[in-house]
């Protein structure tokens, strides 16, 4: 089938007889290569030019339509300047990005503004590459013709550069943090920032080969980014002061609690919970764990960043949910430390002991620098250096290179081995310090104290260091007078130049009122119609005309003592290089101007830096905190001697304190009195202190009180209450109350301020928990002691029935005084030696709470008072014996009473029977019990106890068989 021949002439005749001419080119926009590079140039400075400019509505860098360039194809140029699109996008992004933070109308937390200005300058360092680019270029003695292709090659650390940090801004600043009813805090928005750039420096790390460049910018934003943090941590630390008007800490004040409340430790200072739902702060640390475990193969250098979070506990995570995931260890550690330091600035100083020990309220700093500073400069000897030098930094509280002590430091270098040989004189951190620490010591002296040769004297006349003190141009810093504070070291190397300088002294300056100004204009009837007496300078002067003007004149030589005098600057110059020395600004500059400059000498992991620049200096400043609280704990304030009175009075030790009220409130239980007056207990209460031979150990009678409590079983021991109450047997006969009655007693020591921290209200139920179930087993002794007494009296009438009575009555004896010389043994004794021994190796006030709980815990296992399944089966069974010693009393009473009745020595007898059975199961079921190895291995107090109540194996054989001395409940089990 043939084509039609007119169809191929019309299509290429469109190309070839002057039809369409699509593919030639306009001629306007041919453009040369130069000219492109130069746009590209100025492009990643950030400005617009006639070949590419910045599309708002786009939000991107967009090139001129339709240019060419005669040597290169559309596809090719544009493959090229497409990089450099992307390159310069990213940078002017984070330019809009830092310019919101910056100009944002709710001022931004610290963290966030220091993390927006070491982007900015960051960015301003990659924008400068372009910038030298650009001057070489526009240089004449230019040799070389700049091509695409070779800006391509030059750039291309620029372009990975520029992209990377865009990604960080992009990823680090949460994005709904910009809209205008955002509910994200402060606190979220740091550890997010902080965490983000940490997990950042920690993939670089793992990355083959290394990506030195990505290292500096991110160890360069993030050393910037930590300082205001480290910051607030400074002041906590150190002075005890939580300065953190912006909330971004990971914990906060309770102002609700004072300082001498009894919760002040627990309640305080509490941690910070994430607000926002949007950030998932909990999981970013596992998140970062599951990442960095797929990337571990693809480096040989496997992380420990993470290993402190892989075994964190579920509990600290949920605790500390805005605390930076690599200080979570020691979050504790940090809240504790300030709380002490408040709590031994503000607690009186009670002995002299310890009056020449170490005055830590003093102490402000680390031998003079502040935290963020010995961060910085153990930074650079870790990173430019390889030196791990915090164990020299801080030797007794001591910086052992203080003011230039060099031959301190290599002594240590030579005795340990850990430092290089390389001598110390000639290393930048070392440099860097004795610089800083004359600077201070400069700074607190004073510039006529640092140099005699200062001589000062104005027109002839020599001046005092006071008189030059109060002269403004020779203050260190000049806040009103920036130019004076630059050009101070000017003026001293030219003194002669002074009265020139200030024209106060050469010049008639004019009065600061207008009044001969208005007189000269408008003559003397200038006053009439206008309200001249309405401001300053219309108002004029009725008296003391030349002294005003004199005055006048003086106010102005102090404002501006040089108004001439401007300082020379060179370009691109550090401000902390001009200013005077500044805490927590003029060392943080350099050294970060430092790490923008300079090459590390390796890349050490970021758990490896803030472990060995900040953590270690963390625990070691909290641990002598710790310290120096328990030493005040111990002998200024007396802690063990306040627990040896709550020992005496609630474990009963004392001989005789509670003698008299015990044996008066027994008596009146007996007699089936009721205890409900308050008045009347705490009468008979105080009276048994003063009688007593220990009442030294109280420091007034009443500070002990007891109440009674009507509903004892409604507290949040319920389940203890109910396992003691039901098993208890019958409360008695005749009109005597049971053992239950005792649970209404409820004895309150008041404890001294601070000690109540450690004894708090809950320790003091768990106390009156043991004492009540030791008042439990003192009156069941008292009762059976009262017994045996008329079991004496009446032994002429010797029968069977009344050896069985004795028999039994030596059986809940025994059992009773072997239980109290055990608790005695065990809880009076053996738990106080332990609470002493645990105490003395205490670190932190949290240890020595931790200490207490335990040794409560211990007791209250020890009685059988743990809200517990297994200790509550033991305590069923050993109250219902306590109970059986006072249903035995009862039969005694009756027997006493009424005992040449019939019936009621039947009715006696069937009780006895039932006293006898019973006893013999609890006796049956608790050696069982407590004889089983497991429970034994566990608990070794619960060996004692067995070994005690079945004395000579009695009950049960060594091998755990129940013996035939038993009685019948024993042999039918």
């Amino acid at each position: 089938m043939e084509v039609s021949e007119s169809v191929i002439s019309r299509i290429n005749s469109s190309f070839s007889d002057g039809g369409i001419h699509f593919a030639s080119p306009v001629s306007s926009l041919r453009t040369s290569e130069i000219d492109l590079v130069r746009g590209v140039l100025q492009m990643m400075q950030g400005l617009s030019s006639s070949l590419f400019s910045w599309d708002d509505n786009g939000h991107c860098f967009r090139v001129k339509s339709g240019i060419y360039v005669i040597h290169l194809s559309q596809t090719s140029l544009y493959g090229v300047l497409d990089q450099f699109i992307y390159a310069a996008t990213s940078l002017k992004w984070v330019e809009i990005v830092v310019n919101k933070i910056e100009k944002s109308k709710r001022l931004p937390p610290p963290t966030l503004r220091a993390f927006a200005c070491s982007v900015s300058t960051w960015l301003r360092r990659i924008r400068d590459i372009s910038l030298n680019e650009e001057m070489k270029i526009n240089s004449s003695d230019r040799k070389t013709t700049p091509t695409l292709l070779g800006l391509s090659s030059s750039l291309s650390s620029l372009c990975s550069g520029a992209e990377y940090l865009f990604q960080i801004v992009h990823e680090a600043i949460p994005q709904f943090y910009f809209e205008i009813d955002h509910c994200i805090s402060a606190a979220e928005v740091s550890v997010h920032i902080i965490n983000h750039l940490y997990a950042k420096l920690n993939e670089v790390c793992l990355q083959q080969g290394g990506e030195e460049d990505e290292y500096r910018m991110l160890l360069y934003i993030l050393v910037g980014s930590l300082l205001p943090y480290i910051e607030g941590l400074d002041s906590w630390l150190f002075e005890g002061t939580l300065d953190d008007p912006f909330e971004e800490m990971f914990f906060y004040a309770n102002n609700d609690i004072a300082i001498d409340k009894a919760e002040f430790w627990e309640k305080s200072y509490l941690p910070r919970s994430a607000m926002s739902q949007k950030l998932h702060i909990l999981d970013f640390a596992s998140d970062l764990l599951s990442s960095t475990k797929e990337k571990r193969n693809l480096s040989g250098r496997e992380s420990v960043s993470l290993s402190g979070v892989a075994k964190e506990k579920e509990s600290n995570k949920n605790t500390f949910q805005l605390c930076p995931f690599f200080m979570k260890d020691t979050a504790k550690a940090i809240i504790s430390a300030g709380k002490s330091l408040q709590l031994i600035r503000h607690a009186p100083m009670t002995s002299l002991l310890t009056a020449s020990a170490t005055n830590i309220e003093n102490e402000t700093s680390i031998a003079g620098l502040t935290l963020s500073e010995v961060f910085c400069v153990s930074l650079v000897a870790l990173i430019f250096h390889g030196d791990h030098i915090s164990q020299y930094l801080w030797q007794d509280k001591k910086l052992v290179s203080s003011f230039g002590c060099v031959e301190e430091i290599q002594r240590l270098e030579e005795s340990d081995g850990t430092l290089p040989a390389e001598t110390s004189l000639n290393k930048a951190w070392h440099k860097l310090l004795t610089d800083i620490l004359a600077q201070k010591r400069d700074l607190s002296s004073g510039y006529t104290q640092r140099d005699p040769l200062y001589s000062f004297s104005v027109k002839g006349k020599k001046l005092t260091s006071d008189e030059i003190d109060e002269l403004p141009q020779f203050n260190t810093f000049c806040p009103e007078n920036p130019a004076i504070t630059v050009c101070l070291k000017l003026l001293h190397e030219n003194r002669d130049a002074w009265s020139a300088l200030n024209i106060s002294q050469n010049c008639h300056l004019p009065p600061l009122n207008d009044e001969d100004l208005r007189q000269a204009i408008f003559g003397e009837n200038c006053g009439t119609g206008l309200a001249h007496k309405n401001t300053d300078y219309t108002s004029g002067f009725q008296f003391g005309e030349f002294e005003r003007k004199v005055e006048d004149g003086e106010m102005v030589k102090v404002l501006l003592p040089y108004p001439t005098l401007l300082p020379s600057f060179k370009e691109d110059m550090c401000m902390s290089e001009v200013l005077p020395f500044q805490n927590n600004s003029t060392l943080p500059s350099r050294i970060l101007s430092r790490i923008q400059s300079t090459e590390p000498k390796s890349t050490p992991l970021p758990a490896v830096i803030l472990q060995e620049c900040l953590i270690s200096y963390i625990k070691k400043q909290t641990d002598h905190i710790g310290k120096n609280m328990l030493s005040k704990l111990l002998h200024d304030w007396r802690l063990l001697d306040e627990l040896g009175v709550l020992r005496a009075i609630y474990l009963l030790g004392s001989g005789d304190l509670l003698q008299h009220f015990l044996t008066v409130i027994f008596a009146k239980l007996d007699k089936g009195e009721p205890l409900d007056d308050d008045f009347e207990l705490n009468t008979i209460l105080q009276e048994s202190i003063r009688n007593s031979a220990d009442n030294v150990l109280l420091s007034t009678p009443d500070s002990l009180v007891v109440s009674i409590t009507k509903n004892p079983g409604s507290s949040e021991d319920d389940q203890h209450y109910m396992s003691t109450s039901v098993s208890t047997p019958r409360k008695g006969r005749s009109q005597s109350f049971g053992m239950d009655v005792l649970d209404s007693l409820k004895f309150s020591y008041k404890i001294a301020w601070p000690l109540e921290l450690i004894a708090n209200l809950e320790a003091m139920k768990k106390y009156n928990q043991v004492m009540i179930f030791l008042l439990k087993v003192n009156r069941a002794k008292f009762v059976l002691d009262k017994a045996r007494r008329w079991m004496w009296k009446d032994r002429g009438t010797a029968t069977t029935n009344s050896k069985r009575h004795w028999l039994l009555e030596q059986k809940l004896l025994h059992f009773v005084d072997a239980f109290h010389q055990y608790v005695m043994d065990r809880v009076y004794h053996n738990a106080w030696r332990e609470l002493c021994e645990h105490m003395a190796v205490a670190g932190t006030l949290d240890e020595a709470i931790e200490v207490h709980e335990s040794y409560l815990l211990a007791i209250q296992r020890q009685c059988f008072v743990v809200p517990d399944k297994l200790w509550g089966l033991i305590a069923s069974r050993i109250n219902s014996i306590l109970g059986l010693a006072l249903d035995f009393y009862s039969v005694q009473q009756n027997l006493c009473s009424g005992g040449a009745i019939s019936a009621i020595k039947l009715k006696c007898e069937k009780e006895v029977d039932r006293i006898e059975k019973q006893f013999d199961d609890c006796m049956a079921f608790l050696l069982r019990i407590l004889s089983v190895k497991l429970n034994v291995g566990q608990f070794p107090h619960l060996a004692a106890l067995v070994t005690r109540i079945n004395y000579n194996y009695f009950y049960m054989s060594d091998n755990g068989s129940l013996t035939a001395s038993g009685s019948r409940a024993l042999r039918s089990t």
